[in-house]
Protein backbone atom coordinates (compact mmCIF):
# COMPACT_ATOMS: atom_id res chain seq x y z
CA UNK A 1 0.00 0.00 0.00
CA UNK A 2 1.03 3.60 -0.77
CA UNK A 3 0.17 6.53 1.11
CA UNK A 4 -0.91 8.73 -2.54
CA UNK A 5 -1.19 11.50 -0.11
CA UNK A 6 2.02 11.72 0.72
CA UNK A 7 3.94 11.78 -3.15
CA UNK A 8 4.78 14.12 -4.70
CA UNK A 9 5.91 13.23 -8.20
CA UNK A 10 4.05 10.36 -10.64
CA UNK A 11 6.06 8.90 -13.99
CA UNK A 12 3.37 6.59 -16.28
CA UNK A 13 4.42 4.01 -18.50
CA UNK A 14 1.65 4.18 -21.33
CA UNK A 15 0.15 7.36 -20.05
CA UNK A 16 -1.86 7.83 -23.41
CA UNK A 17 -3.87 4.98 -22.25
CA UNK A 18 -7.58 5.73 -21.57
CA UNK A 19 -7.60 4.54 -18.10
CA UNK A 20 -4.64 5.40 -17.67
CA UNK A 21 -4.64 9.35 -18.72
CA UNK A 22 -7.97 9.72 -16.76
CA UNK A 23 -5.30 8.14 -13.37
CA UNK A 24 -2.62 11.10 -14.54
CA UNK A 25 -5.37 13.99 -14.83
CA UNK A 26 -6.35 12.99 -11.17
CA UNK A 27 -2.81 13.15 -10.12
CA UNK A 28 -2.39 16.15 -11.67
CA UNK A 29 -5.55 18.05 -10.11
CA UNK A 30 -3.74 16.94 -7.06
CA UNK A 31 -0.99 19.02 -7.54
CA UNK A 32 1.68 16.57 -8.19
CA UNK A 33 4.55 16.79 -10.29
CA UNK A 34 3.14 13.94 -13.31
CA UNK A 35 5.14 12.94 -16.57
CA UNK A 36 4.74 9.51 -18.49
CA UNK A 37 6.10 7.96 -21.88
CA UNK A 38 3.59 6.69 -24.53
CA UNK A 39 4.14 4.68 -27.62
CA UNK A 40 2.83 7.06 -30.05
CA UNK A 41 1.28 10.57 -29.98
CA UNK A 42 -2.21 10.58 -30.12
CA UNK A 43 -4.99 13.49 -29.39
CA UNK A 44 -5.35 11.90 -26.01
CA UNK A 45 -1.50 12.76 -25.21
CA UNK A 46 -1.58 16.31 -26.99
CA UNK A 47 -4.28 16.97 -24.79
CA UNK A 48 -2.52 16.14 -21.27
CA UNK A 49 0.31 18.19 -22.66
CA UNK A 50 -2.19 21.36 -22.90
CA UNK A 51 -3.02 20.20 -19.44
CA UNK A 52 0.71 20.48 -18.20
CA UNK A 53 1.49 16.90 -18.04
CA UNK A 54 5.04 15.81 -19.67
CA UNK A 55 4.95 13.43 -22.40
CA UNK A 56 7.51 11.58 -24.43
CA UNK A 57 7.51 9.18 -26.79
CA UNK A 58 10.91 7.26 -27.01
CA UNK A 59 11.72 4.70 -24.56
CA UNK A 60 15.01 6.26 -23.17
CA UNK A 61 15.90 5.66 -19.89
CA UNK A 62 17.42 9.34 -19.69
CA UNK A 63 14.21 10.99 -20.22
CA UNK A 64 12.35 8.92 -17.54
CA UNK A 65 11.91 10.82 -13.80
CA UNK A 66 14.34 9.49 -11.53
CA UNK A 67 12.96 11.55 -8.70
CA UNK A 68 9.32 9.70 -9.32
CA UNK A 69 7.93 8.42 -5.99
CA UNK A 70 5.33 6.25 -8.22
CA UNK A 71 5.15 4.33 -11.04
CA UNK A 72 2.33 2.97 -12.67
CA UNK A 73 2.59 1.25 -15.59
CA UNK A 74 -0.38 -0.52 -18.04
CA UNK A 75 -0.05 -4.26 -18.71
CA UNK A 76 0.53 -3.16 -22.73
CA UNK A 77 4.13 -2.39 -21.79
CA UNK A 78 6.38 -5.16 -23.32
CA UNK A 79 8.38 -7.38 -21.01
CA UNK A 80 11.58 -5.55 -22.48
CA UNK A 81 10.76 -2.00 -21.99
CA UNK A 82 13.95 -0.07 -20.97
CA UNK A 83 12.47 2.56 -18.98
CA UNK A 84 10.61 -0.21 -16.74
CA UNK A 85 13.96 -2.11 -16.18
CA UNK A 86 15.44 0.86 -15.25
CA UNK A 87 12.89 1.06 -12.30
CA UNK A 88 12.68 -2.33 -11.57
CA UNK A 89 16.98 -2.73 -11.76
CA UNK A 90 16.63 0.68 -9.68
CA UNK A 91 15.05 -0.95 -6.84
CA UNK A 92 11.63 0.90 -7.58
CA UNK A 93 8.24 -0.36 -6.80
CA UNK A 94 5.95 -0.28 -9.78
CA UNK A 95 2.27 -0.91 -9.82
CA UNK A 96 -0.76 -1.79 -12.08
CA UNK A 97 -2.97 1.36 -12.96
CA UNK A 98 -5.56 -1.61 -11.09
CA UNK A 99 -3.78 -1.30 -8.02
CA UNK A 100 -3.30 3.15 -8.02
CA UNK A 101 -6.97 2.73 -8.25
CA UNK A 102 -7.47 0.35 -5.46
CA UNK A 103 -5.30 2.89 -3.21
CA UNK A 104 -7.10 6.26 -4.57
CA UNK A 105 -10.62 4.12 -3.78
CA UNK A 106 -9.80 3.25 0.11
CA UNK A 107 -12.24 4.93 2.54
CA UNK A 108 -13.98 5.96 -0.16
CA UNK A 109 -17.88 5.51 -0.54
CA UNK A 110 -16.82 3.43 -4.16
CA UNK A 111 -19.04 2.86 -6.79
CA UNK A 112 -17.55 0.13 -9.34
CA UNK A 113 -18.98 -0.58 -12.33
CA UNK A 114 -18.11 -3.89 -14.39
CA UNK A 115 -19.12 -5.87 -17.04
CA UNK A 116 -17.89 -7.09 -20.43
CA UNK A 117 -19.50 -4.31 -21.94
CA UNK A 118 -21.63 -1.44 -21.03
CA UNK A 119 -19.59 -0.39 -18.20
CA UNK A 120 -17.88 3.03 -19.58
CA UNK A 121 -21.66 4.05 -20.55
CA UNK A 122 -23.12 2.96 -16.95
CA UNK A 123 -20.43 4.52 -14.93
CA UNK A 124 -20.16 7.94 -16.86
CA UNK A 125 -23.84 7.72 -16.81
CA UNK A 126 -23.86 7.34 -12.99
CA UNK A 127 -21.48 10.20 -12.32
CA UNK A 128 -23.64 12.65 -14.87
CA UNK A 129 -26.46 11.56 -13.11
CA UNK A 130 -24.91 12.48 -9.66
CA UNK A 131 -23.84 15.42 -11.20
CA UNK A 132 -27.21 16.98 -11.12
CA UNK A 133 -26.98 16.65 -6.77
CA UNK A 134 -24.13 16.21 -4.93
CA UNK A 135 -21.07 15.62 -7.33
CA UNK A 136 -18.65 12.52 -7.57
CA UNK A 137 -15.08 12.06 -8.94
CA UNK A 138 -15.06 9.67 -11.47
CA UNK A 139 -12.41 7.40 -13.33
CA UNK A 140 -14.03 6.45 -16.68
CA UNK A 141 -13.00 4.02 -19.76
CA UNK A 142 -13.76 6.61 -22.40
CA UNK A 143 -14.47 10.10 -22.59
CA UNK A 144 -17.92 11.70 -21.87
CA UNK A 145 -19.15 14.23 -24.42
CA UNK A 146 -20.09 16.24 -21.21
CA UNK A 147 -16.82 17.22 -19.44
CA UNK A 148 -14.55 16.64 -22.74
CA UNK A 149 -12.76 13.94 -20.73
CA UNK A 150 -12.57 10.75 -19.08
CA UNK A 151 -11.64 12.24 -15.47
CA UNK A 152 -14.51 13.96 -13.55
CA UNK A 153 -13.98 15.69 -10.18
CA UNK A 154 -16.77 17.95 -8.88
CA UNK A 155 -17.07 16.46 -5.29
CA UNK A 156 -15.19 13.91 -2.97
CA UNK A 157 -18.46 12.53 -1.49
CA UNK A 158 -18.77 9.63 -4.13
CA UNK A 159 -15.98 7.57 -6.32
CA UNK A 160 -17.49 6.23 -9.75
CA UNK A 161 -14.88 3.69 -11.02
CA UNK A 162 -14.85 1.85 -14.24
CA UNK A 163 -13.96 -2.09 -12.67
CA UNK A 164 -12.36 -3.04 -16.17
CA UNK A 165 -11.89 -7.63 -16.09
CA UNK A 166 -8.53 -7.72 -17.97
CA UNK A 167 -6.11 -9.21 -16.16
CA UNK A 168 -8.38 -9.34 -13.31
CA UNK A 169 -8.04 -5.51 -12.00
CA UNK A 170 -11.38 -5.10 -10.78
CA UNK A 171 -10.19 -7.37 -8.06
CA UNK A 172 -8.07 -4.25 -6.31
CA UNK A 173 -11.17 -2.43 -5.99
CA UNK A 174 -14.15 -2.84 -2.58
CA UNK A 175 -16.50 -1.21 -3.68
CA UNK A 176 -19.65 -0.36 -1.67
CA UNK A 177 -22.24 -0.72 -4.86
CA UNK A 178 -21.25 -2.67 -7.52
CA UNK A 179 -22.68 -3.02 -10.95
CA UNK A 180 -22.45 -5.86 -13.16
CA UNK A 181 -23.66 -5.44 -16.68
CA UNK A 182 -22.45 -8.16 -18.72
CA UNK A 183 -20.60 -11.54 -18.31
CA UNK A 184 -19.33 -12.39 -21.63
CA UNK A 185 -16.50 -14.45 -23.17
CA UNK A 186 -13.75 -12.15 -23.61
CA UNK A 187 -9.99 -12.10 -22.66
CA UNK A 188 -10.02 -16.10 -23.26
CA UNK A 189 -6.39 -15.61 -23.70
CA UNK A 190 -6.50 -14.79 -19.87
CA UNK A 191 -9.05 -16.64 -19.00
CA UNK A 192 -9.34 -19.63 -20.82
CA UNK A 193 -13.51 -20.38 -20.66
CA UNK A 194 -16.61 -18.31 -20.24
CA UNK A 195 -16.78 -20.46 -17.01
CA UNK A 196 -13.67 -18.92 -15.52
CA UNK A 197 -14.57 -15.42 -16.45
CA UNK A 198 -17.64 -16.04 -14.66
CA UNK A 199 -16.11 -17.02 -11.29
CA UNK A 200 -13.99 -13.84 -11.47
CA UNK A 201 -17.14 -12.03 -11.85
CA UNK A 202 -18.20 -13.67 -8.70
CA UNK A 203 -14.61 -12.92 -7.15
CA UNK A 204 -15.01 -9.46 -7.81
CA UNK A 205 -18.40 -8.82 -5.95
CA UNK A 206 -16.92 -11.05 -2.96
CA UNK A 207 -14.86 -7.47 -2.47
CA UNK A 208 -18.08 -5.56 -2.01
CA UNK A 209 -18.37 -4.08 1.62
CA UNK A 210 -20.44 -5.67 3.91
CA UNK A 211 -23.65 -5.31 3.59
CA UNK A 212 -23.56 -3.41 0.12
CA UNK A 213 -25.34 -3.50 -3.06
CA UNK A 214 -25.39 -5.13 -6.39
CA UNK A 215 -26.88 -3.79 -9.14
CA UNK A 216 -27.41 -6.96 -11.66
CA UNK A 217 -28.14 -7.39 -15.35
CA UNK A 218 -31.01 -9.59 -14.67
CA UNK A 219 -29.41 -12.11 -17.70
CA UNK A 220 -26.72 -13.08 -15.31
CA UNK A 221 -29.46 -13.65 -12.05
CA UNK A 222 -27.98 -17.54 -12.08
CA UNK A 223 -25.30 -15.98 -10.03
CA UNK A 224 -26.90 -15.02 -7.13
CA UNK A 225 -26.88 -17.81 -5.66
CA UNK A 226 -23.07 -17.78 -5.05
CA UNK A 227 -22.71 -13.99 -3.64
CA UNK A 228 -22.43 -13.61 0.13
CA UNK A 229 -25.35 -13.55 1.83
CA UNK A 230 -25.73 -9.69 3.40
CA UNK A 231 -25.07 -8.15 -0.52
CA UNK A 232 -28.29 -6.77 -1.47
CA UNK A 233 -28.87 -7.92 -4.83
CA UNK A 234 -31.00 -5.08 -7.64
CA UNK A 235 -31.90 -6.74 -10.92
CA UNK A 236 -32.35 -4.38 -13.72
CA UNK A 237 -33.55 -5.38 -17.22
CA UNK A 238 -37.11 -5.06 -19.64
CA UNK A 239 -38.49 -8.24 -17.33
CA UNK A 240 -41.50 -7.15 -15.15
CA UNK A 241 -39.56 -8.80 -12.29
CA UNK A 242 -36.77 -6.37 -12.14
CA UNK A 243 -35.91 -5.03 -9.27
CA UNK A 244 -35.39 -1.52 -12.02
CA UNK A 245 -37.28 -2.27 -15.14
CA UNK A 246 -36.62 -0.66 -18.66
CA UNK A 247 -40.58 -0.39 -19.10
CA UNK A 248 -41.34 0.62 -22.83
CA UNK A 249 -39.55 2.58 -25.28
CA UNK A 250 -40.17 5.03 -28.53
CA UNK A 251 -38.77 7.13 -30.88
CA UNK A 252 -40.14 10.94 -30.54
CA UNK A 253 -38.49 13.27 -32.64
CA UNK A 254 -35.29 12.16 -32.96
CA UNK A 255 -35.03 11.26 -29.46
CA UNK A 256 -35.59 8.27 -27.25
CA UNK A 257 -38.50 8.25 -25.17
CA UNK A 258 -38.82 5.60 -22.31
CA UNK A 259 -40.41 4.55 -18.61
CA UNK A 260 -38.10 3.03 -15.43
CA UNK A 261 -39.68 1.54 -12.83
CA UNK A 262 -37.79 1.39 -9.47
CA UNK A 263 -39.21 -1.07 -6.71
CA UNK A 264 -42.50 -0.15 -8.44
CA UNK A 265 -41.94 3.89 -8.60
CA UNK A 266 -42.30 5.22 -12.27
CA UNK A 267 -40.33 7.44 -13.73
CA UNK A 268 -42.14 8.03 -16.93
CA UNK A 269 -41.46 9.91 -20.30
CA UNK A 270 -37.49 10.34 -19.50
CA UNK A 271 -36.04 11.86 -22.92
CA UNK A 272 -32.57 11.04 -23.92
CA UNK A 273 -30.27 12.22 -27.02
CA UNK A 274 -27.73 9.54 -26.42
CA UNK A 275 -28.26 6.95 -29.31
CA UNK A 276 -28.52 3.20 -28.97
CA UNK A 277 -31.16 1.46 -27.27
CA UNK A 278 -28.76 -0.87 -25.64
CA UNK A 279 -27.76 2.94 -24.09
CA UNK A 280 -31.77 2.40 -22.10
CA UNK A 281 -30.75 -0.41 -20.07
CA UNK A 282 -27.42 0.95 -19.40
CA UNK A 283 -29.30 4.07 -18.59
CA UNK A 284 -31.83 1.78 -16.23
CA UNK A 285 -28.76 0.65 -14.29
CA UNK A 286 -27.03 3.92 -13.79
CA UNK A 287 -31.20 5.21 -12.57
CA UNK A 288 -31.17 2.29 -10.45
CA UNK A 289 -27.49 3.42 -8.40
CA UNK A 290 -28.97 6.63 -8.32
CA UNK A 291 -31.82 5.93 -6.80
CA UNK A 292 -30.50 3.48 -4.31
CA UNK A 293 -28.38 6.59 -3.21
CA UNK A 294 -31.93 8.78 -2.86
CA UNK A 295 -31.40 11.14 -5.66
CA UNK A 296 -34.37 12.86 -6.48
CA UNK A 297 -36.08 12.34 -9.49
CA UNK A 298 -36.00 15.78 -11.14
CA UNK A 299 -32.34 15.22 -10.62
CA UNK A 300 -32.94 11.95 -12.58
CA UNK A 301 -34.36 12.96 -15.11
CA UNK A 302 -32.62 16.07 -15.81
CA UNK A 303 -29.65 13.94 -16.01
CA UNK A 304 -30.72 11.93 -18.22
CA UNK A 305 -31.89 14.49 -20.81
CA UNK A 306 -28.69 16.23 -21.12
CA UNK A 307 -26.60 12.91 -20.88
CA UNK A 308 -24.43 13.74 -24.75
CA UNK A 309 -23.21 10.15 -24.69
CA UNK A 310 -19.88 9.04 -24.77
CA UNK A 311 -16.78 9.42 -27.62
CA UNK A 312 -17.09 6.40 -29.98
CA UNK A 313 -19.94 5.28 -28.35
CA UNK A 314 -23.17 5.45 -31.26
CA UNK A 315 -21.50 8.62 -31.67
CA UNK A 316 -23.13 10.31 -34.83
CA UNK A 317 -21.21 12.77 -36.78
CA UNK A 318 -23.20 12.81 -40.02
CA UNK A 319 -27.31 12.63 -40.54
CA UNK A 320 -28.55 14.64 -43.43
CA UNK A 321 -30.85 13.74 -46.37
CA UNK A 322 -28.00 11.78 -48.41
CA UNK A 323 -25.71 10.42 -45.64
CA UNK A 324 -25.74 8.88 -41.75
CA UNK A 325 -22.77 8.17 -40.59
CA UNK A 326 -22.19 6.78 -36.78
CA UNK A 327 -19.12 5.54 -35.49
CA UNK A 328 -18.79 3.36 -32.56
CA UNK A 329 -16.40 1.37 -30.41
CA UNK A 330 -17.65 -2.10 -30.49
CA UNK A 331 -15.27 -4.72 -30.63
CA UNK A 332 -17.44 -7.67 -29.47
CA UNK A 333 -19.85 -9.88 -31.12
CA UNK A 334 -22.37 -9.23 -28.56
CA UNK A 335 -21.78 -5.49 -28.66
CA UNK A 336 -22.24 -5.50 -32.33
CA UNK A 337 -25.07 -6.99 -32.34
CA UNK A 338 -26.46 -4.45 -30.19
CA UNK A 339 -25.05 -2.09 -32.47
CA UNK A 340 -26.89 -3.60 -35.51
CA UNK A 341 -30.19 -4.16 -33.46
CA UNK A 342 -30.22 -0.29 -32.73
CA UNK A 343 -29.28 0.86 -36.21
CA UNK A 344 -32.59 -1.11 -37.32
CA UNK A 345 -34.89 0.34 -35.12
CA UNK A 346 -33.83 3.77 -36.05
CA UNK A 347 -33.27 3.82 -39.43
CA UNK A 348 -35.93 0.61 -40.50
CA UNK A 349 -35.98 1.76 -44.29
CA UNK A 350 -32.14 2.14 -44.78
CA UNK A 351 -29.45 -0.07 -45.74
CA UNK A 352 -26.77 -0.73 -43.30
CA UNK A 353 -22.40 -0.32 -44.39
CA UNK A 354 -20.58 -1.55 -41.93
CA UNK A 355 -16.88 -0.77 -41.25
CA UNK A 356 -15.46 -3.43 -38.81
CA UNK A 357 -11.62 -3.46 -37.80
CA UNK A 358 -11.01 -6.75 -35.66
CA UNK A 359 -9.10 -6.06 -32.30
CA UNK A 360 -6.55 -8.36 -31.65
CA UNK A 361 -5.81 -11.76 -32.92
CA UNK A 362 -6.44 -13.60 -29.84
CA UNK A 363 -9.93 -12.39 -29.48
CA UNK A 364 -10.77 -12.72 -33.72
CA UNK A 365 -9.38 -16.40 -33.39
CA UNK A 366 -11.87 -17.52 -30.43
CA UNK A 367 -14.92 -15.36 -31.80
CA UNK A 368 -14.25 -15.22 -35.62
CA UNK A 369 -17.67 -16.94 -36.38
CA UNK A 370 -19.43 -14.80 -34.04
CA UNK A 371 -18.20 -11.66 -35.42
CA UNK A 372 -19.63 -13.10 -38.69
CA UNK A 373 -22.88 -13.77 -37.70
CA UNK A 374 -23.48 -10.55 -36.49
CA UNK A 375 -21.65 -8.44 -39.11
CA UNK A 376 -24.23 -10.38 -41.65
CA UNK A 377 -26.73 -8.78 -40.01
CA UNK A 378 -25.22 -5.64 -41.80
CA UNK A 379 -26.62 -4.93 -45.78
CA UNK A 380 -22.92 -4.54 -46.30
CA UNK A 381 -19.46 -5.31 -44.95
CA UNK A 382 -16.01 -3.83 -45.31
CA UNK A 383 -13.08 -5.61 -43.13
CA UNK A 384 -10.14 -4.03 -42.34
CA UNK A 385 -6.76 -5.71 -41.60
CA UNK A 386 -6.83 -6.96 -37.61
CA UNK A 387 -4.96 -4.56 -34.59
CA UNK A 388 -3.20 -6.09 -32.76
CA UNK A 389 -2.70 -3.66 -29.74
CA UNK A 390 -0.68 -5.59 -27.35
CA UNK A 391 -0.33 -8.96 -29.21
CA UNK A 392 1.93 -10.47 -31.44
CA UNK A 393 0.54 -11.87 -34.96
CA UNK A 394 -0.98 -15.48 -34.50
CA UNK A 395 0.12 -17.97 -37.79
CA UNK A 396 -3.37 -18.17 -39.82
CA UNK A 397 -5.18 -15.87 -37.89
CA UNK A 398 -6.20 -12.80 -40.03
CA UNK A 399 -9.80 -10.61 -40.82
CA UNK A 400 -9.97 -13.32 -43.46
CA UNK A 401 -11.11 -15.80 -40.75
CA UNK A 402 -14.18 -13.60 -40.12
CA UNK A 403 -15.11 -12.19 -44.31
CA UNK A 404 -15.21 -16.68 -45.14
CA UNK A 405 -18.04 -16.40 -42.43
CA UNK A 406 -19.97 -13.38 -43.77
CA UNK A 407 -23.22 -14.52 -45.27
CA UNK A 408 -23.73 -11.10 -47.58
CA UNK A 409 -22.39 -11.00 -51.12
CA UNK A 410 -21.18 -7.58 -50.72
CA UNK A 411 -18.42 -8.42 -48.53
CA UNK A 412 -14.74 -7.47 -49.03
CA UNK A 413 -11.16 -6.93 -46.60
CA UNK A 414 -9.35 -3.84 -47.98
CA UNK A 415 -6.51 -2.23 -46.64
CA UNK A 416 -6.82 0.93 -44.61
CA UNK A 417 -4.77 2.90 -46.89
CA UNK A 418 -7.76 2.23 -50.10
CA UNK A 419 -10.60 2.67 -47.65
CA UNK A 420 -12.04 6.10 -48.83
CA UNK A 421 -11.19 5.88 -52.25
CA UNK A 422 -14.63 4.22 -53.00
CA UNK A 423 -16.64 5.44 -49.60
CA UNK A 424 -18.43 8.00 -50.79
CA UNK A 425 -20.60 6.57 -53.89
CA UNK A 426 -21.07 3.20 -51.26
CA UNK A 427 -22.25 5.17 -48.37
CA UNK A 428 -24.66 7.53 -50.10
CA UNK A 429 -28.42 7.00 -48.56
CA UNK A 430 -27.34 4.50 -46.26
CA UNK A 431 -26.43 4.36 -42.98
CA UNK A 432 -22.38 4.15 -42.64
CA UNK A 433 -20.82 2.83 -39.39
CA UNK A 434 -17.43 2.76 -38.16
CA UNK A 435 -16.76 -0.50 -35.67
CA UNK A 436 -13.65 -1.12 -33.41
CA UNK A 437 -11.42 -0.93 -30.71
CA UNK A 438 -8.29 -0.36 -32.75
CA UNK A 439 -7.30 2.78 -34.46
CA UNK A 440 -10.22 3.24 -37.09
CA UNK A 441 -11.69 6.10 -35.14
CA UNK A 442 -8.65 8.14 -37.09
CA UNK A 443 -10.44 7.83 -40.33
CA UNK A 444 -13.66 9.59 -38.66
CA UNK A 445 -12.63 13.37 -39.86
CA UNK A 446 -11.56 12.03 -43.57
CA UNK A 447 -15.01 10.04 -43.47
CA UNK A 448 -16.76 13.37 -42.28
CA UNK A 449 -14.67 15.53 -44.51
CA UNK A 450 -15.78 13.11 -47.51
CA UNK A 451 -18.86 13.16 -46.92
CA UNK A 452 -19.61 16.54 -46.60
CA UNK A 453 -17.68 17.44 -49.72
Amino acid sequence: MVDINKISRVYFLGIGGIGMSALARYFKAQGKIVNGYDKTPSPLTETLVKEGIGVHYTDDVSLLDKDAELIIYTPAIPANHLQKHWYLDNGFQIFKRAQVLGFISEKRFCIAVAGSHGKTTVSAMIAHLLNQGEGCTAFLGGIAANYQSNYIHTSDKYLVVEADEFDRSFLTLKPNIAVITAIDSDHLEIYGSLENIEKEFIHFTQNIAINGKLVLNEDYKHIEKELRKDIQVLNYGQSATSDCQLAKFEVQDGKLKFDVVFNSQEINNLLASFGGIHNLENATAAIAVCSILGMKEEDIRKGISSFKGIYRRFERHVENRDYIYIDDYAHHPKEIKALMKSLRFLYPDKEILAIFQPHLFSRTQDLCLEFAEELSAANEVILLPIYPAREEAIPGVSSELILSQITLHKKELVEKSALLSALKERAKGKVLVTIGAGDIDRFVPQIKNLLSE
